[in-house]
C-alpha cells in the first residue's frame, strides 16, 4: 500500500529545511517548491489510523494520528506553504526559507500529534521558528516586537506544559490527546495555553504587534499557521465548551472594532485575523457537527484568503516602501494586477457569493441559528459587516484609489504575482465548487447548501447596505496617523516598571545585604586579631560617641578622641594582654555562660525575655566600663 511508504509530513519540511543551504540559484527555487508538493502528496496518500509511534521512557510518542480533521488541516497547510513559497522565491536570504519551513513543519507536527508530549515539542518549535521571521526584518521595532512575541509564547508554553503535567497526574499518567473533560486544573491550564496561540482577547495583542513588523514574506507565512494550529487543537480537545462560544463571538467583534482605528495596512489585516479566528473559536464552542464542519471549512478558506490579502499588501510595501493609509493612494494606475488579486481576497473574506468565504463563514452563522442562539447569530453578523467595510472597502479604497499620492511603482516580481494568483484561483474555485471542500470535512453526514436563494439574496442585501454606509462615512473612515492602545500596553508598561524595580529597589536592597555581610565579615576579622583590645575600643567608642563620657580615656592634655585614634592606629598591638584574670579563662567563662543561656535558660524564656537579657548584659558591660572611667577621674 502507498500509505506504508509515507513519512510524517512534519519531517519533510523540517529535514528539507536543513538541506536548503546546499542549493543555489534555480535549483534552490525548484527544491523549495518541491518540498510542499511532496508533503501534499504525503498527506493525500496517508490512510486513516495511527502511525510513527516511538517509545520514550514509559510513553509512546505518536507522530501520526490521521483522521478527517487532521488531514483537512494537513491539506491546507501544505497547499498554503506551496503558494507562499512561490511568493517568496525572490528572497535570497536562506535563513528566512529555513525558518519558514521549520515553522510549517512544526504546524504539521502539531496537527498530526497523537499525544500531548509530541504536541508540546512541536508547539515550542512553532514559536521559536516563527519569531525568526520577525527578527529577519532587522529593524529595532521588529527586534522589540519579536521579543514581546517570544515572551508571550514562552509564557503560554510554560502554562501548557504545567497543564499537561497536571493532566497526567489527574489521569494516571495518560498523555493521550483526545477530547478533554473540561473543568480540572490541568485542562484549564491547557485551554489557556491554546487560547494564547489562538489570539483570544485579552491574550491576543502579540498578533497585531508582531505580524506587521515581520518581513514581507514572513508575515504571509505567519498568517496561516500559529492561530490555525490553535484552532485545530481547540476543536480536537475542547469542542462544545460554552465559554469558547462567547469568547469567539466577542473576538469577532473586537478585531473589527480595532481595525477601524488602524492606519498601518498590515496591522489592520492582523486585527481581522483576530476577528476571523473568532468565528472559528465560536464554532468550536457551539460544538455541533454543523459548527465544527464550519470551523474546519472556515480555517481552510481563511488560510488561503488571508494569505492572499497579506501578499497583496506585502507587494504594496515591497514596491513603494510605505505601509500607512495616510501615505498611499492612486496605486490602481501603477499596480493593477495587485489590485485585482487583492480584491479576490477581499471578496472572499467579506463572504461574497462565488468566493470561498461565502461557503465557510456562513456555516458557522447557520449553526448558531440552528442552535437558536440569537445573540451569537447577531454578533457574528455584525462582525461580517465590519469585515467588508474595512478589508473590502476602506483598505483598498485608500491604498489603490483615494487621493493620488504620486507614488512611482509597478506590480511586483512575477513569482509574487504567481503566488497571489494561485491563492486567488483556489479562493474562487472553492467558492464556485464548495463540494471540493465539503467532501474532506470531518462530519460527512452534515449537509449544507450555501447557494440557497434566501441565503444568497440576504448576503447581497447586507453587502449592498454596507457599501452604502461606506459611501456615507468615507471621510470619517480615512486613516489617521494615530497609535491605538491595546492590551499589550499592560505588559509593555509593566515590563518597564518591572525592570525599574529590578535595577533600583531590588538591586539596591540586594547590594545592601551584600555590603552588610561584608561589613560583618570585616569586623569579625578585625575583632579576632585582638579580641580584648577590640572590645575595649568598641566600648570606648560607645562611651565617647553615644554616652559623651570621655574623662576615663584621657591622657594628660590629649583629648579622648586622639587617645582612641592612637589606639585604633596601633591595633592590634600585642594580642596577649596581662590581666588579673587570664583571657583564656575569661573567654571560657563567656562560652560556658552562653551555652547555659542558649541550651538551658532560653528554652524556658520568650523572645522578649531573651532580648531583655541581652540588653541587660550589654548595659552591664557598658556600666562596668563607665565605672572604671569614673574611677580614673576620681584618681
Amino acid at each position: 500500500m502507498i500509505s506504508d511508504i509515507t513519512v510524517p509530513p512534519a519531517a519533510i519540511f523540517i529535514i528539507g529545511a536543513l538541506l536548503i543551504p546546499l542549493f543555489r540559484g534555480r535549483m534552490k527555487q525548484l527544491y523549495l517548491l518541491l518540498i510542499p508538493a511532496v508533503a501534499f502528496l504525503d498527506v493525500l496518500y496517508i490512510q486513516e489510523g495511527t502511525y510513527w509511534i516511538h517509545p520514550f521512557l514509559e510513553y509512546d510518542l505518536i507522530l501520526g494520528r490521521v483522521d478527517l480533521l487532521s488531514k483537512c488541516f494537513g491539506y491546507v497547510f501544505t497547499i498554503a506553504a506551496f503558494c507562499m513559497t512561490l511568493y517568496a522565491l525572490h528572497v535570497k536570504e536562506t535563513g528566512q526559507h529555513v525558518a519558514a519551513f521549520i515553522y510549517v513543519g512544526s504546524a504539521l507536527g502539531v496537527v498530526f500529534a497523537g499525544d500531548l508530549l509530541t504536541l508540546f515539542i512541536f508547539w515550542e518549535f512553532l514559536a521559536w521558528s516563527s519569531v525568526c521571521l520577525v527578527w529577519y526584518r532587522r529593524r529595532k521595532a521588529s527586534i522589540d516586537a519579536g521579543f514581546r512575541y517570544l515572551m508571550v509564547h514562552v509564557a503560554g508554553g510554560v502554562i501548557l506544559l504545567g497543564g499537561i503535567i497536571l493532566y497526567m497526574q489527574e489521569n494516571g499518567g495518560s498523555i493521550a490527546f483526545d477530547a478533554f473533560d473540561y473543568g480540572s486544573p490541568g485542562t484549564i491550564m491547557i485551554l489557556i495555553g491554546f487560547l494564547i496561540n489562538a489570539a483570544v482577547p485579552p491574550l491576543h495583542a502579540w498578533l497585531p504587534d508582531a505580524y506587521p513588523e515581520a518581513t514581507i514574506t514572513g508575515a504571509v507565512f505567519m498568517t496561516a499557521f500559529t492561530t490555525k494550529t490553535a484552532v485545530y487543537v481547540l476543536a480536537r480537545g475542547f469542542a462544545g465548551v460554552e465559554l469558547l462560544m462567547w469568547l469567539g463571538a466577542i473576538m469577532a467583534l473586537y478585531g473589527v472594532v480595532y481595525a477601524v482605528l488602524e492606519n498601518d495596512i498590515r496591522r489592520l489585516l492582523a486585527y481581522h485575523i483576530v476577528s476571523q479566528v473568532g468565528y472559528m473559536v465560536c464554532g468550536i464552542g457551539l460544538g455541533t457537527a454543523m459548527a465544527l464542519n464550519g470551523t474546519t471549512a472556515h480555517a481552510f478558506c481563511h488560510i488561503l484568503y488571508k494569505g492572499l490579502l497579506f501578499m497583496g499588501m506585502g507587494a504594496v510595501i515591497y514596491m513603494t516602501g510605505k505601509n500607512k493609509l495616510t501615505e498611499l493612494g492612486g496605486l490602481y494606475k501603477v499596480m493593477p494586477l495587485t489590485l485585482i488579486l487583492y480584491m479576490i481576497g477581499a471578496f472572499s473574506i467579506s463572504g461574497f457569493p462565488l468566493f470561498n468565504g461565502f461557503i465557510s463563514k456562513s456555516m458557522i452563522i447557520h449553526a448558531a441559528a440552528l442552535d437558536h442562539n440569537a445573540i451569537i447569530f447577531l454578533m457574528l453578523g455584525c462582525a461580517a459587516v465590519g469585515t467588508f467595510l474595512h478589508t473590502g472597502l476602506k483598505l483598498p479604497y485608500f491604498v489603490f484609489f483615494g487621493k493620488d499620492a504620486g507614488i512611482k511603482a509597478k506590480d511586483p516580481p512575477v513569482n509574487m504575482l504567481l503566488g497571489m494568483g494561485a491563492a486567488a484561483f483556489l479562493c474562487t474555485l472553492l467558492g464556485c465548487y464548495p463540494q471540493i471542500l465539503y467532501r474532506i470535512l470531518p462530519f460527512q453526514s452534515v449537509e449544507y447548501h450555501p447557494y440557497a436563494p434566501a441565503h444568497v439574496i440576504g448576503t447581497i442585501q447586507l453587502l449592498l447596505f454596507t457599501y452604502v454606509a461606506f459611501l456615507l462615512l468615507i471621510k470619517k473612515l480615512a486613516g489617521e496617523p494615530t497609535i491605538s492602545l491595546d492590551t499589550d500596553w499592560f505588559y509593555r508598561k509593566g515590563g518597564v516598571l518591572f525592570m525599574w524595580a529590578l535595577h533600583n529597589p531590588l538591586a539596591r536592597g540586594t547590594q545592601w545585604t551584600i555590603d552588610a555581610t561584608l561589613a560583618v565579615k570585616d569586623f569579625a576579622v578585625w575583632f579576632s586579631k585582638n579580641p580584648a583590645e577590640a572590645l575595649g575600643i568598641v566600648v570606648d567608642k560607645v562611651c565617647i560617641k553615644v554616652l559623651r563620657i570621655s574623662e576615663g580615656v584621657t591622657a594628660g592634655e590629649e583629648s579622648a578622641e586622639k587617645v582612641l585614634a592612637s589606639r585604633i592606629q596601633a591595633y592590634p598591638g600585642e594580642p596577649v594582654r596581662r590581666d588579673p584574670i587570664g583571657v583564656s579563662v575569661l573567654l571560657g567563662t563567656i562560652f560556658l555562660f552562653a551555652y547555659l543561656v542558649i541550651y538551658v535558660v532560653a528554652p524556658h524564656l520568650s523572645v522578649y525575655s531573651m532580648i531583655g537579657l541581652l540588653m541587660v548584659a550589654l548595659l552591664a558591660g557598658i556600666g562596668v566600663r563607665v565605672r572604671e572611667m569614673m574611677r580614673g577621674v576620681e584618681g
